[in-house]
């Protein structure tokens, strides 16, 4: 019964996303040139905490648990990790995707720093995105940060990995301050 039910969540799912961003402009092929697997919305979401615009954040059952883990640890090594954001639901990156094509941006532009709707880790309650004091927000500054450097050399210890390198095979733009927490580490 549990299977059929993931199975139909699943399809009613997709088939949401597929009109969404054909409304949004968004390629049919988007996800398989990008080489992006579907990220389903979480649904035993955490809190943990306020994030740096007082906006309350959630993450996944596990990866609230290494995220407060891996804060704590940074701070004992004189590190600030501050969280910009977490979970994110599908129709909150629709209004992204459709704020960025209000101002006059085109859609290949959008996606090479927004993941279309349904395939942003940060619908599966895994994905933060982080800043230390003194840095721009969501800049690739962030990797000339002692934070950045610290992430490099200890995120794995916790389960959180960069997703989006430079020369990423999916064609986003380079985020040293996204990490995502992978539940089989």
């Amino acid at each position: 019964m549990t299977v059929v039910f993931f199975f139909f969540r699943k399809y009613r799912f997709l088939k949401r996303l597929s009109g969404m961003n054909a409304e949004l402009g968004i390629p049919r092929d988007y996800a398989r040139l990008r080489q992006l697997p579907v990220q389903m919305e979480a649904r035993d979401l955490v809190s943990v905490g306020l994030d740096i615009y007082q906006r309350e954040q959630r993450l996944l059952r596990g990866a609230d648990v290494a995220w407060l883990a891996m804060q704590e640890a940074a701070s004992a090594d004189g590190i600030e990790l501050q969280l910009v954001s977490a979970y994110r639901s599908v129709d909150y990156q629709q209004g992204i995707v459709q704020r960025k094509l209000e101002k006059g941006q085109d859609i290949e532009t959008i996606l090479r720093v927004s993941a279309a709707p349904g395939y942003s880790e940060h619908h599966s309650g895994r994905a933060i995105d982080l800043t230390t004091p003194g840095f721009n927000v969501l800049e690739e500054e962030f990797e000339d940060s002692e934070a950045f450097r610290w992430l490099r050399e200890n995120a794995g210890n916790y389960g959180f990995h960069m997703s989006f390198p430079r020369d990423n095979p999916h064609g986003v733009a380079y985020e040293p301050w996204h990490w995502a927490w992978n539940n089989q580490a």
